[in-house]
């Protein structure tokens, strides 16, 4: 049964929508959905050629916009833009800006799914891609771009579907997530299992395990050196530490924004990733991707090691790595968008307007 789509929620533009696929969604843990929602959001037109196909994929906490949280690479003035490209980009499978995910209602008990959503894997997520590339009629796309989990969902689509893109950029990720990267998202959980409120459903559940999760997080998402410059107290105190602070500002940044149940599903399901699952191996799902690649590092990375960038980019044959400087560390896929485009401009011989 293909996607139905709803009614269009933003015109000009960008184009966040709505669809539905109306059949059981089956899962590769063994659970099911009844149905399935995705929410997505388009900009620009698809070429006569059908040629110009941008499919961008967002990491953990981000949504289907790329607009907003990827400026200086995907905008009107971009390197990637609605004038040249149609650039589609859907929210995951497990999230909470759209798609089915633990804040939507389960039809079998008419309440929300919460914790007892079940769980789904980067493969899940793919699957409901591919639903979605189906129902916009896309046969072939010209580029696939994302970074951290996103990078890890375009990974295994192209392991899965190798003719599909002709092009495909990955940054900050890896082929299988990595111990370090597990043990990370477990010490999260653990925070947020400490708060009781997280088996409920509701108004604030899970809130306050959350912002302890998010404190974590960051420390993986920047490095000693980014907290060393940017969160150092220059005066004598005793409390009231600039760090401190910033901890809490970001753990009540996220609670605003974000859903507790979807955190800690996503973070299970990033645990999973293994493009080598149901394959031969990591390294045969990586030697079958025929699209142009290129794999970008982030130099002071903690959470995702560039050599983890340089080992894919060694099992596909004829990519192509390079290192991006950053003081940022994982967090540097998403502010070091200077270099990255010219990467990226580089690396699809692209000629851009400040050359």
């Amino acid at each position: 049964m293909p996607l139905t789509k709803s009614v269009q929620v933003l015109p000009l533009k960008r184009k966040l929508e709505i669809s539905n696929y109306d059949q059981e969604f089956s899962l590769e843990g063994g659970g099911s959905l009844p149905e399935l929602q995705i929410a997505y959001t388009t900009y620009g037109t698809l070429s006569p050629a059908r040629d110009n196909v941008v499919w961008v994929f967002h990491a953990l906490t981000a949504n289907s916009d790329p607009f907003e949280w990827w400026p200086g690479l995907v905008g009107e003035n971009d390197l990637i833009n609605p004038s040249d490209h149609y650039i589609v980009c859907a929210n995951m499978l497990g999230s909470c800006y759209g798609s089915t995910g633990p804040d939507h209602i389960d039809p079998s008990t008419s309440e929300k799914y919460g914790f007892d959503f079940p769980a789904v894997t980067i493969k899940d997520m793919v699957n409901a891609h591919k639903l979605l590339r189906q129902h916009l009629n896309i046969d072939r796309i010209y580029l696939g771009m994302g970074g951290s989990m996103g990078g890890q969902q375009l990974l295994e689509w192209a392991a899965g579907e190798n003719d599909l893109f002709e092009n495909i950029c990955v940054i900050a990720t890896n082929a299988r997530h990595s111990a370090w990267g597990i043990a990370f998202n477990t010490a999260q959980r653990m925070a947020m299992e400490a708060d009781p409120t997280l088996y409920s459903n509701g108004k604030g559940a899970g809130e306050k395990g959350l912002k302890a999760a998010r404190a974590i997080a960051m420390l993986s998402y920047r490095n000693q050196n980014t907290y060393r410059r940017t969160q150092t107290d220059f005066e004598d105190k005793t409390d009231n530490f600039k760090a401190s602070s910033y901890q809490y500002y970001q753990g009540d940044k996220l609670v605003k924004r974000f859903s507790a149940h979807a955190y800690w599903h996503l973070s299970k399901a990033m645990d999973g990733h293994n493009v080598g699952r149901g394959r031969k191996s990591v390294r045969q799902a990586l030697k079958a991707i025929n699209s142009n690649t290129l794999v970008l590092g982030i130099r002071s990375d903690i959470l995702f090691p560039f050599a983890e960038q340089k080992f894919i980019a060694k099992n596909i044959r004829g990519a192509v790595f390079q290192m991006v400087d950053s003081l940022y560390g994982h967090d540097g896929f998403l502010i070091e968008t200077e270099a990255i485009e010219k990467h990226i401009a580089d690396f699809l011989n692209i000629q851009r307007d400040d050359e």
